[in-house]
């Protein structure tokens, strides 16, 4: 079976070769042990495999773990360290520490871009005075082309310049070049079947000091798994009508679906990592080069549910848009010059007064008993479809003067060609199926 998911789609003579010389010219092949097969059922019994674990060795940096999520009791007054939790378990996840210094001590990294630079395409101009047609156009590809990537490319170098002087102890270390970690994060619920239910929510991650040129070959490994989501226990009703006496409402069952992820990455970025994000980490590179490494996450994508748990705002709410703060009804204007500016003037911006609207609502829920979706709780939340959950990357770099509502960017993909796209076609083709005659016909030689 391995033989015949690996490579490529169409078969060639090395592969052949390598079906003789490693499969059927092995010391370990036995025919006795192919009475019986049949492809469909073995493919059958690797999709309805037990879990994660069985795949997911200690020994390659997995580890098993669990969170535990206080759970919110409509009319019950508590504080959130008094009430009764949930524990959802099977959470397995790498230390991404780990992760950047197997990759970066590695001999793919002797092709990574270690210090950011500009890219234009020149263009000859008809005179020598034409200084703005010589300088030719800028160029966005890469994200070490990229000015978020070169400013703080120079943030990190004031920063260690100024830390090697005030510190005597640092000005005794040999200087060694600082390196931001261009982390790019996406997360996607998917099945892993062809047929069935069965599905896996992985966080992976890939490095923007690599071109993505490279990066986007599965021949090159470049994305890594960082950890796998649980969903909420099938048993949840039985486990808090135990723990609080009366089963859970709509709302908190989206609230703990919200805290869950949020828990989820609370693990992730452990302290270890946040030490490494504010000091960075000492790594003797693929090149043979010591550098120190900070990690920094640029980016991540996500479909636009999944995309909702992570910014910690409501799904399609009165303010959709994890980015801005334009009004569901507003949503139309789309691509004129006002929307431009509204959306220019009312992004999102992770503030403290944010941060103590949520403290504040969560002691409302919490110690006095206010039910997740009370007039009371809306009031305050609603209008800018914020939610009661605290939010993991605000509480990890906030104090970094990190927005961490600018990291999540546009997913063509999931948003465009398998959301917007797909779902304005499919209604396209049911109207000219409704039209009858020879229109899809003519749609398809279109």
């Amino acid at each position: 079976m391995a033989w015949f998911y690996n490579g490529h789609e169409s078969k060639s003579f090395a592969d052949l070769d390598n079906l003789v010389d490693n499969v059927i010219m092995a010391d370990d092949f036995k025919k006795e042990d192919l009475k019986g097969f049949r492809a469909k059922k073995v493919a059958r019994d690797m999709d309805e495999y037990l879990g994660p674990r069985f795949s997911l060795s200690a020994d390659d940096g997995w580890i098993e773990t669990s969170v535990k999520i206080p759970l919110p009791a409509e009319g019950i007054k508590r504080s959130e360290a008094d009430a009764p939790t949930l524990e959802v378990d099977g959470i397995f996840y790498r230390k991404p520490l780990e992760v950047i210094k197997a990759v970066f001590q590695s001999e793919r990294s002797r092709n990574f871009h270690y210090v950011p630079f500009k890219l234009y395409q020149r263009h000859d101009a008809p005179n020598d005075t034409d200084d703005t047609q010589a300088a030719g156009i800028r160029l966005h590809h890469e994200l070490y082309n990229s000015d978020a990537y070169i400013q703080e490319y120079e943030r990190i170098q004031l920063q260690q310049r100024a830390n090697h002087q005030k510190s005597s102890g640092l000005a005794e270390e040999p200087e060694v070049e600082n390196v931001p970690v261009g982390i790019m994060a996406w997360s996607d619920e998917t099945h892993v079947s062809q047929f069935g239910d069965k599905s896996m929510w992985p966080i992976y991650i890939h490095f923007g000091n690599q071109s993505k040129y490279q990066r986007a070959k599965p021949s090159r490994f470049a994305s890594h798994h960082l950890a796998y989501i649980p969903k909420l226990p099938s048993n949840i009703q039985d486990h808090y009508k135990q723990k609080i006496g009366f089963p859970a409402s709509a709302a908190t069952l989206t609230h703990l679906k919200r805290e869950l992820m949020q828990a989820i990455w609370a693990l992730i970025l452990d302290p270890e990592f946040m030490e490494a994000y504010e000091h960075g980490i000492l790594v003797k590179c693929g090149d043979g080069i010591i550098r120190r490494l900070f990690p920094r996450f640029f980016t991540y994508s996500a479909d636009y549910p999944e995309k909702v748990l992570l910014a910690t705002i409501r799904l399609l709410g009165h303010c959709p848009c994890p980015h801005c703060l334009v009004e569901k009804n507003q949503i139309h204007q789309l691509g004129n010059h006002w929307d431009r500016v509204r959306r220019e003037r009312k992004a999102r911006i992770d503030t403290e007064q944010r941060r103590n609207l949520i403290n504040n609502m969560r002691k409302w829920i919490f110690d006095w008993g206010y039910r997740i979706a009370s007039q009371a709780v809306e009031a305050f939340l609603q209008p800018f479809s914020y939610t009661l959950t605290r939010n993991t990357f605000s509480d990890r770099f906030a104090k970094f003067g990190i927005n961490f509502f600018q990291m999540f960017v546009p997913d063509v993909l999931h948003e465009l060609e398998l959301g917007v796209w797909k779902a304005v076609l499919t209604h396209l083709i049911r109207i000219l199926f409704a039209y009858g005659h020879d229109k899809i016909q003519e749609l398809d030689a279109r």
